[in-house]
């Protein structure tokens, strides 16, 4: 059986690695918004085309975004959704086009986030992200020359953090209503935490 998942959880939650071994494990489609909009950026819609937008450098409506997650969705053969819906009108209308098999909203403690975001370091000449305490390089020529990233600054992750919560607590919200919501401990070891959302995409 193909699965329909959605991952929700805020930056640094580990949605990204999560969603990967999940397509990995069941054969689905990796769906994030991103992907979508620039697999798609020229698609028609009454709205124009994400590329418009983009190009301007302009957040991408909904009405643009619904669609194209749309289009995406209906082409995949079982999905892990992660990075959408990111609100309330993007979470209704997905419960409309699709029934999820799970919903899984990893939960980590702000002061996590805060840690696991600032602690980031990207290497500039290969793009590989690293982190100071769960993922160093050994090798000094590389520790010598990476650097931390304006998006992974403390003031910037608390605004990040912020602008998330006024979002996206509503799309929790909806999905707990709706009784569709189980809550994972994302604070646990990669290995655990994956181990825990298999067993509530499997019940």
């Amino acid at each position: 059986m193909s699965h329909r998942i959605l991952l929700l959880g805020a930056p640094g939650a580990g949605k990204g690695t999560q969603s990967k071994k999940l397509a990995e494990e069941y054969e689905v489609d990796h769906v994030t918004t991103g992907d979508a909009l620039r697999a798609n950026k020229d698609m028609e819609t009454e709205f124009g085309t994400p590329r418009s937008f983009m190009e301007a450098g302009e957040l991408v409506p909904d009405p643009v975004v619904n669609e194209i997650v749309e289009a995406a969705l209906s082409d995949a053969d079982g999905f892990v959704l992660d990075g959408y819906p990111r609100n309330l009108e993007q979470a209704e209308f997905l419960s409309d086009i699709t029934d999820l098999d799970a919903v899984v909203f990893l939960d980590v403690d702000e002061e996590e986030l805060v840690s696991r975001l600032t602690g980031r370091r990207m290497d500039p000449e290969t793009g590989d992200i690293y982190h100071v305490e769960y993922d160093w390089p050994d090798d000094e020529t590389i520790q010598e020359r990476l650097v931390q990233r304006e998006d992974d600054e403390e003031e910037t992750v608390r605004e990040r953090l912020r602008v998330y919560r006024e979002n996206t607590e509503p799309v929790i919200e909806h999905f707990r209503e709706r009784g569709d919501l189980v809550e994972v401990d994302g604070e646990a070891s990669p290995e655990d935490v994956f181990d825990r959302i298999t067993d509530v995409v499997e019940t």
